[in-house]
């Protein structure tokens, strides 16, 4: 069906029409406390089509080193289809596609917590994003609330290929403008409860000097501490980046409303953080990953100190645990730390720090310990990596 009509000349009518300022509306986004209840499901507009350009563009701007999201051919003969999106891309995309009913009142991202990527994603797919609140802890009527909710991002066969819980703090609405209502339509949640993963690998050994000698599975052992040698200074370029994915929170391109705040989040926009966590693993890739054909997933994420446009920041790891997966004799499973500081160096960092770097920052207090202002970013992650021996 195809549909036609007569355009007419358009002429100026604004002066003929009455200016009626009792008709004025502001819509408002994301959620207060008070309007995020558990049990409440989100369908997030638009969706997100991949690229190839996009996924290109993506993986250079964020350093990564992975020929798997760089390298078509490596990639099909490793035993992909074609070139995959990046892990960090991907969750980039579906946190972002939430922010609107879920975030966008947001004052803080607390944590990331058991985020797992079940299917590849290849340029072409597209990306939808659901949102279940699970739970709302009230702190008292003067203290802004923490809400921990569940997100899936769903292709365009309804296959989920993310899914991950966050943690947010939100404030109550008070006196301030009600939020624009979701539809009034059910929404079922998606989500795969098993959790399979699901990869069409070959386990061939695939043109050794596309990657590093020193990043096979063999190559990494329980204590390691690998420091990053480069930093990567962040201009005011984080603010497209941040609509490029997506993300509407104004805190990060908005410099009216962030001068308007207080405290440490007050003045200049900060940094989105999924893109810093974006930046540090690219920054890691090249020691860590380049032989990695899957990551499956992260958890205890937190963003630890803001980070603005001027800020340089670097990256250490720590490998936590090596493991044989039976299934996968090419491969091995690979649980590291990775720590994110600004303004300094990551050799600095450790040297200045030593081992209180790799301690969770919000145990301190508990532990009457100051935190590291220098520390930006603690997270786990777990990594599929190929042998040497394979």
């Amino acid at each position: 069906m195809s549909v036609s009509f007569t355009l007419t000349p358009q002429t100026e009518i604004s002066a003929d029409v009455a200016i009626d300022l009792a008709k004025t509306r502001q819509p408002q986004y994301g959620r207060y406390l008070d309007e995020l209840e558990p049990g409440q499901v989100f369908e997030h507009p638009r969706g997100f089509t991949f690229t190839r350009t996009n996924m290109l563009e993506f993986a250079r701007t964020f350093m990564q080193a992975n020929p798997l999201y760089l390298n078509r051919q490596y990639a099909r003969d490793i035993g992909f289809p074609d070139l995959l999106a990046s892990p960090q891309m991907v969750f980039n995309v579906t946190l972002s596609l939430g922010v609107q009913n879920d975030s966008e009142k947001a004052i803080a991202n607390l944590g990331y917590y058991q985020v797992q990527f079940l299917r590849p994603v290849y340029a072409g797919d597209t990306l939808r994003a659901f949102t279940k609140v699970l739970e709302r802890k009230d702190r008292g009527p003067d203290k802004p609330g923490i809400t921990l909710i569940r997100t899936v991002g769903v292709n365009q066969d309804d296959a989920v290929v993310l899914k991950y819980d966050r943690k947010i703090m939100v404030g109550w609405r008070g006196n301030r403008l009600p939020t624009t209502p979701a539809p009034e339509i059910s929404v079922e949640f998606p989500c795969d409860q098993a959790a399979l993963v699901d990869l069409p690998l070959t386990g061939a050994r695939v043109a050794p000097g596309l990657t590093g000698p020193n990043t096979y599975f063999e190559d990494f052992a329980p204590g390691d501490i690998i420091v990053h040698a480069n930093g990567r200074t962040i201009t005011e370029e984080h603010m497209a980046l941040t609509y490029a994915v997506g993300n509407s929170h104004p805190l990060h391109f908005d410099r009216v409303f962030s001068g308007a705040l207080s405290g440490k989040m007050s003045g200049e926009p900060i940094v989105y953080g999924g893109l810093v966590f974006a930046w540090l693993e690219g920054l890691a890739s090249r020691d860590v990953s380049e032989h990695a054909v899957w990551e499956l997933g992260f958890t205890e994420g937190y963003h630890t100190q803001p980070t603005f446009a001027g800020d340089t920041v670097a990256a250490l790891s720590r490998i936590l645990a090596v493991e044989d997966v039976p299934e996968l004799e090419a491969h091995g499973l690979v649980t590291l730390q990775l720590i994110g500081v600004k303004n300094i160096s990551a050799a600095q960092a450790l040297k200045k720090y030593g081992a209180e770097l790799f301690s969770k920052e919000d145990t301190k207090r508990a532990l009457g310990k100051e935190k590291i202002t220098d520390k930006i970013f603690e997270i786990e992650r777990r990594l599929l990596i190929t042998r040497r021996s394979s």
